[in-house]
């Protein structure tokens, strides 16, 4: 069987895990404080938050920026239900703008026109950068500063990825990162908060630590949303080889691209101002998907439908009276399947994929 994605974990991380053991330290402190500083040094912005997963950080993000109760906030409605259900968290009012066919990211025509077609004021836009793929920041920003949104960045997808040679996570007010085991790296859980604003910074680390600065004085409502030493050590050594984790997938992307045939399949689109880095390979196919869904379980080759339903078209949505027609994203939930991209991938693996899928 070919897994859909499979973290890569070396000597490296389970000595730096036995390092964190041996001193008895598992809970937040020096490993999160130095995991956080590398990462911010990474992305090159002044500031990053380490949190318990992906959702805990947009949550923190969400409330950190004064994001509250009966604000709008505009979003995808194609992608993972954690996006959209952190801005419920904070007891606003996500609407969705559709998304671009070619790149599977929130249109920023969509956006402006749901901002002019909407009465009240939109407080916030959160954007994803879906599979990896960058979304048309110059747009989105010149959106965003017309109409006086705040933007915040869902890169749960997207570790290392660039628009205009700048990473994305340093384009909004605050960004958000995901360590789940199928990320680009990964913590086992884990998620980082990351800005250039000094507010948003103190804000997120009280919110994370039960609204405390200063221990047992609490004057705002927080949570437990800390990481550990033990997921922070993981997440260091990960860093040190992210770069090298994308180049294997934008590799592997390549030879897909190069070799799948265009008739059954629609590949990605890798647009040249952008750094695609693959957290996921999905294609449009030109056929009925559940040929193909047939055929690569035949072949014993994982793959994901990331996402069958879109967030509007979901129950708990529905129940809430928050659906909105997205002609094109109702599409691509429809006929996009995703094949393995991981770093683990052997040339063997992707000629075997590409042979599976060619021959439907």
């Amino acid at each position: 069987m070919i897994p859909i994605a499979k973290p890569l974990i070396g000597i490296e991380e389970t000595e730096a895990v036995s390092e964190v053991l041996s001193k008895s330290q598992i809970a937040s402190g020096e490993y999160v404080v130095k995991f956080e500083d590398n990462f911010r040094r990474y992305l090159s912005c002044e500031y990053a938050v380490c949190t318990s997963n992906g959702t805990t950080a947009l949550h923190t993000a969400l409330m950190a920026a004064g994001i509250g109760p009966n604000d709008l906030v505009i979003t995808t409605p194609y992608s993972f239900i954690a996006t959209s259900n952190a801005i419920l968290y904070v007891g606003a009012k996500p609407l969705f703008a559709d998304v671009d066919r070619d790149t599977f990211n929130i249109d920023p025509n969509k956006i402006e026109a749901l901002i002019t077609s909407t009465p009240e004021k939109i407080k916030a836009l959160v954007i994803v950068h879906l599979y990896g793929n960058p979304c048309d920041m110059d747009r989105i920003q010149e959106i965003c500063n017309k109409y006086e949104i705040i933007l915040i960045e869902d890169c749960a997808q997207a570790h290392g990825a660039e628009y205009n040679h700048q990473k994305v996570g340093t384009f909004g007010l605050a960004s958000i990162f995901s360590f789940y085991p199928t990320k680009n790296m990964t913590c086992g859980e884990g998620g980082m908060v990351t800005t250039n604003s000094e507010e948003i910074y103190h804000n997120a680390k009280k919110i994370i630590n039960h609204g405390q600065e200063q221990r047992y004085i609490h004057d705002i409502i927080g949570y437990n949303y800390r990481s550990t030493n033990i997921a922070a050590a993981i997440g260091i050594e990960q860093l040190k080889k992210l770069d090298y984790f994308n180049g294997k997938r934008i590799e592997n992307a390549k030879k897909y691209i190069d070799n799948l045939s265009p008739e059954k399949y629609a590949t990605p689109l890798v647009r040249n101002n952008a750094k695609h880095v693959f957290n996921q390979f999905t294609l449009k196919c030109h056929m009925d998907r559940n040929q193909v869904i047939e055929a690569l379980d035949k072949a014993g080759i994982g793959y994901g439908l990331y996402y069958p339903k879109t967030i509007p078209e979901q129950p708990l949505y529905k129940n809430l009276g928050l659906t909105t027609p997205c002609m094109i994203a109702n599409s691509l939930s429809n006929e996009s399947i995703s094949i393995p991209i991981h770093p683990i991938l052997s040339n063997h693996d992707i000629e075997y994929i590409i042979d599976t899928l060619n021959h439907i």
